[in-house]
């Protein structure tokens, strides 16, 4: 990787066990800043333990994470969180209209968010401000998926987490998503990590990629090692080997 980026967020030595279960096995590695970096790797290597720890869901059981040069436990919860956000997969909707959905965070931290900032968040997501009325749960996936960025975009953060956030879509969604995903990162120079199960996504969006199998993180670089990596289990995972 290029040493001359900065750090966003840095791994030193991570162990993560529950009941004598090794679940991340010394994971040592950096996330850089304003970059997309995606983590790929089979059903069960770590990959959502590992990014649940990046904006402190869990702690590691030995080991230390870094967000810049603090460690991440110095920072209070809140504040990690709001600097930290995530969208998942599920991009879970309550009942109501979108407006009440986008204005989640705000209404927990007992502020009011304008319509005006509201229609402009939605905006960024590339949905009008007819939108913002409507009821969440008549939306589509796709669209329920551009409320959950949004809302994840409230607090501007700094670092943004996405798990499997386009593998329930359709392939026009799933287009509009990455599209919609470099337009934040270039415009606002978010950090992005991203779980993806889908290696072309990778390659198409990630400027750099963490591979992960069994706990352990096999390789890292840009994208690109996702094609010229010659360690044989990597090259038989991205090759849809499943005897791995």
């Amino acid at each position: 990787m290029n040493s001359l980026n900065e750090i966003a967020i840095s791994f030193q030595n991570v162990f993560y066990e529950i009941d004598d279960l090794s679940i991340l096995n010394n994971i040592t590695g950096e996330f850089y800043k304003g970059k997309i970096t995606t983590l790929v790797g089979p059903s069960g290597a770590g990959k959502s333990t590992l990014l649940k720890m990046c904006n402190g869901l869990i702690s590691p059981t030995t080991g230390d994470i870094f967000i810049g040069d603090q460690p991440i436990h110095s920072y209070e919860p809140t504040h990690l969180r709001k600097s930290v956000g995530i969208a998942l997969q599920s991009a879970p909707i309550i009942r109501g209209t979108v407006f009440h959905n986008l204005s989640l965070p705000f209404t927990l931290q007992n502020k009011k968010l304008p319509e005006k900032d509201a229609i402009s968040f939605l905006e960024d997501v590339r949905l009008d401000h007819t939108f913002l009325h409507r009821q969440a749960e008549d939306l589509s996936g796709g669209q329920k998926q551009k409320i959950s960025i949004a809302r994840s975009l409230l607090n501007r953060p700094k670092i943004l987490l996405l798990d499997e956030i386009t593998s329930a879509l359709d392939p026009t969604s799933v287009n509009e998503i990455e599209q919609l995903i470099l337009k934040i990162n270039q415009k606002y120079g978010v950090t992005m990590i991203w779980i993806t199960h889908n290696i072309e996504q990778a390659k198409r969006i990630g400027h750099y990629t963490w591979i992960m199998m069994e706990g352990q993180l096999l390789e890292t670089g840009e994208s690109t090692i996702l094609s010229t990596s010659t360690n044989e289990r990597i090259q038989q995972f991205v090759n849809g080997v499943q005897d791995l």
